[in-house]
């Protein structure tokens, strides 16, 4: 008798957090990850004594991440110490017109009743009715497979669904409470980065406003490849192995089952497998055509969430007016957000966010120096080539020294840029897209691709192509979800007789 073998490609969060579950829950696990460092998106890099998070930069939901580390009875703070930013975040609406969010909710609440009277009793009531969506949503709507309409026969959500307000938009129900320009911004903000316009977004997702104002934006100290690190340690504590530089070149399939995967030109056989890393790819490029479910029209057809452009910056000298958090937001936001999702083009007058670690973590920068992350969110499929990543470097450049007030770009002394084509180079990623399949009405739950192929009886997906989406919590969960579904396949098959 020997432990059921799985295998899981990919080691970003999705494929970390599958792994440990299924460690845990008796399994044989193997990460193979296509590239030297663990963390998928949230790999790192240090040049010049400056440490830099490749992507996700925003610690929000911290009880998602609690709960992760709750389920192998431990706590996140056994692995990284975890500090609660405050501000959570600037937004430059103009020159010398910015706004410090606060932690403290009082004093938020003091903000919007200075822009707009009557404003703060209308807050209360928003973010009550967000944290009724995020109850629901976070501790049962992601948790659920998304396989069956079944799933949702649910009396709680049933009768919750015109609380959820799931067929309206966050667009008009941000409207309904608020008319101040700055506020509708603020609070269209933390949607911007699931895919679609907030015309578009269904009024659910205000549950993110509820995760942004009320449980707080959160910074593990170190950078955020600590969460990496601590998910790594623990799948270690259970068994699980990794390969590193181990890229996945087929998924071998016999009879409709698959046998193993094919790397360096070994098969290296498993019982069930994870496709862990980009679905588009996994199912499109590893398996054989009669045994993909989805055809290239299909994926074609999907909306896509945004990709970026990203600029890794060392500076020699401290900075001002900058927090750890920035966001830019003295242009158009809804001309932008056309530009990334109803008519894909470079923007004219993008909107951007800068990230400045060492504001708030001395370790990520040389002493005297500024850490600096600049991304300019944009469409997905789009040329990308160094003479437009040279352009809005300048352009970014240009308006950040203006609305800051202060010299940066003569005083950069490390740059690294990146953007579609890396992203499509490290993670395979589809139409190099960063952020995942948008989350629409159309693409919600059962009308994502499957986290199970229809074709392949042991093969399963994680990540933000499948349930519940893009993000980093969300993709947590997605591991958890996998495992969950192998574990009721597999029932107490723990082990299987080896001839």
């Amino acid at each position: 008798m020997t432990k059921v073998k799985a295998h899981i490609i990919g080691g970003g969060f999705a494929g970390l957090a599958a792994a440990s579950c299924l460690a845990n829950d008796g399994y044989d696990v193997t990460v193979f990850e296509k590239n030297a460092m663990l963390g998928g998106r949230a790999r790192k890099f240090e040049a010049n004594g400056f440490v830099f998070d490749m992507g996700p930069s925003w610690y929000w939901m911290p009880d998602v991440f609690e709960s992760f580390f709750n389920k192998f009875g431990k706590s996140a703070k056994d692995y990284y110490d975890l500090q609660r930013l405050d501000p959570s975040y600037s937004v430059f609406f103009g020159k010398d017109d910015i706004m410090e969010v606060p932690a403290n909710l009082d004093e938020l609440h003091q903000i919007f009743e200075s822009l707009e009277p009557g404003s703060s009793a209308k807050l209360t009531q928003f973010l009550k009715e967000a944290a009724y969506k995020y109850e629901v949503g976070i501790n049962d709507l992601v948790y659920k497979p998304g396989r069956s309409l079944r799933e949702f026969v649910d009396m709680r959500l049933i009768t919750g669904v015109f609380r959820l307000q799931v067929f309206n938009s966050i667009y008009s129900h941000i409207r309904k409470y608020f008319k101040h320009p700055k506020l509708i911004q603020l609070l269209e903000f933390p949607v911007l980065f699931l895919g679609a316009t907030p015309r578009n977004t269904p009024a659910l997702y205000s549950l993110m406003n509820y995760a942004d104002i009320e449980l707080g934006t959160w910074y593990p100290m170190g950078g955020m490849h600590k969460i990496v690190e601590g998910m790594v340690s623990l799948a270690e504590s259970l068994g699980v192995k990794f390969e590193t530089n181990a890229n996945v070149e087929q998924i071998k399939v016999k009879n409709g089952t698959a046998t193993g995967l094919i790397i360096g030109g070994e098969e290296l056989l498993a019982d069930v497998i994870v496709g862990g890393a980009d679905y588009h790819h996994v199912e499109q490029h590893l398996l054989e055509e009669k045994y993909r479910k989805y055809s290239e029209h299909y994926w074609d057809k999907r909306e896509m969430a945004p990709s970026s452009l990203i600029f890794y910056l060392g500076i020699d000298k401290k900075l001002k007016n900058l927090h750890h958090h920035n966001l830019f937001f003295d242009q158009a936001f809804e001309q932008h957000a056309i530009e990334i999702y109803e008519q894909p083009q470079w923007p004219s007058e993008p909107l951007f966010y800068v990230c400045c670690p060492s504001v708030t973590d001395a370790s990520v920068a040389p002493e005297g120096k500024e850490n600096m992350f600049i991304l300019v969110p944009v469409a997905p499929d789009l040329k990308d080539d160094e003479a437009t990543r040279e352009k809005y470097y300048n352009l970014v450049m240009e308006r950040l020294e203006k609305l800051t007030g202060q010299s940066v770009k003569e005083h950069v002394i490390y740059k690294k840029s990146y953007a579609h084509n890396d992203f499509i180079s490290d993670y395979n990623s589809f139409k190099g897209n960063a952020y995942g399949l948008a989350n629409t009405l159309r693409q919600t739950a059962i009308l994502k691709p499957s986290l199970k192929s229809s074709k392949v009886s042991n093969l399963y997906y994680t990540g933000q192509l499948t349930v519940p989406g893009p993000g980093v919590p969300p993709s947590l969960i997605s591991g958890q979800v996998v495992a969950q579904e192998i574990a009721k396949a597999f029932k107490n098959k723990k082990e299987i007789q080896t001839i």
